[in-house]
């Protein structure tokens, strides 16, 4: 825990070695200070969008597999997952969301993280396709290092989660990894846990991408909407190519929701698109505020009205809930 939290504090020291070497950092204060409200206030709006989107495609992979969990419970756990997920080091919110379908639907554990394993992999993978336009479409632009490094990583989220999916690969590999997670009794769980992985991709993967692919695009345009309060002539296409990139780059396991990394790289690309260093720096840490910081504040507030369920699981299936009425150790 400790070298997490560590790794996590990397975050923020880029943070400040970012905004220290600007060549202008009061220049920074000031550009803040100018922004325009009105698209500020649309942006932060828009926060419920993509987080409603992602409470349907969550309720869907359940229902594919038998289990019926209301939208709005959905939203208001997934919201406090996000709180916690913010500000603490791994992926903690994940497993509070398991926690809560597993209570409130009498979901087995292994069904509960399959459905998250999924909405993971369709952010992931819609990610990339985002991520493999940006790179192409910025082309020279981008700083080879940059560049290099983001087809690396693209590669790797590609082919990693691939291994779910493979007959015999992952029942050798990843057992013993499932096993440490869920702490479960026998193994019944772990074949479970991949073919309610397998099932709930066959039974919902179009629905589920479409609805990855709109919520992203709300985000994106919360994007552009901090561009325009900033008064920077970016396009919307522009911006989405930006987010994606530095999105994925977010994913590295060096701070929380991105700190220091969004805003070093927005620094550094933001000159070869005619901007300073400033204003790469200053969109980064208000898309910061505008997106990560709104939904720790709305996740915080689900927290508190319907915090982590404990105690006894939840003994009666929910209405249509076929396979929640059954234990992972039957």
């Amino acid at each position: 825990m400790l070298i997490r939290w560590g790794l996590r504090l990397i975050g923020p020291v880029i943070l400040a070695v970012t905004i220290a070497r600007l060549p202008e950092p009061s220049r920074l204060y000031t550009l803040l200070l100018g922004t325009r409200g009105w698209p500020l206030v649309a942006a932060l709006a828009l926060n419920v969008v993509p987080l409603y989107l992602k409470a349907v495609r969550w309720r869907l992979l359940l229902r594919v597999r038998g289990i019926e969990y209301p939208t709005r419970d959905a939203f208001m756990s997934l919201a406090a997952s996000l709180y916690v997920g913010m500000l603490t080091p791994g992926r903690v919110g994940d497993v509070i969301r398991v926690q809560y379908v597993r209570h409130e639907a009498a979901a087995p554990y292994s069904e509960g993280l399959a459905s998250i394993v999924l909405d993971r992999l369709a952010d992931l993978y819609v990610l990339v396709a985002f991520v493999s336009v940006a790179v192409v479409h910025y082309g020279d632009t981008l700083d080879t290092r940059l560049r290099v490094l983001s087809w690396v990583m693209v590669g790797g989220t590609l082919v990693g989660p691939m291994a779910l999916f493979v007959p015999g690969i992952a029942e050798r590999v990843l057992h013993v990894i499932y096993r440490r997670m869920s702490k479960e009794p026998g193994e019944s769980g772990w074949p479970r846990f991949l073919e309610a992985v397998r099932g709930g991709a066959r039974g919902a993967i179009g629905s589920v991408l479409l609805l990855t692919v709109v919520a992203f695009a709300a985000g994106y345009a919360q994007g552009w909407l901090v561009a325009r309060a900033m008064g920077l002539d970016l396009s919307l296409f522009d911006c989405t190519c930006l987010i994606a990139v530095q999105s994925l780059m977010g994913l590295l396991p060096i701070s929380v929701a991105g700190v220091g990394v969004r805003e070093a790289f927005f620094k550094a690309v933001f000159p070869s698109l005619g901007y300073s260093a400033e204003q790469g720096t200053g969109y980064g840490l208000l898309v910061f505020f505008v997106v990560y910081a709104a939904l720790v504040a709305v996740g915080a507030v689900a927290w508190q009205i319907r915090p982590p369920p404990t105690g006894a699981t939840k003994q009666n299936p929910t209405p249509g809930g076929r396979l929640a009425a059954r234990s992972d150790t039957e």
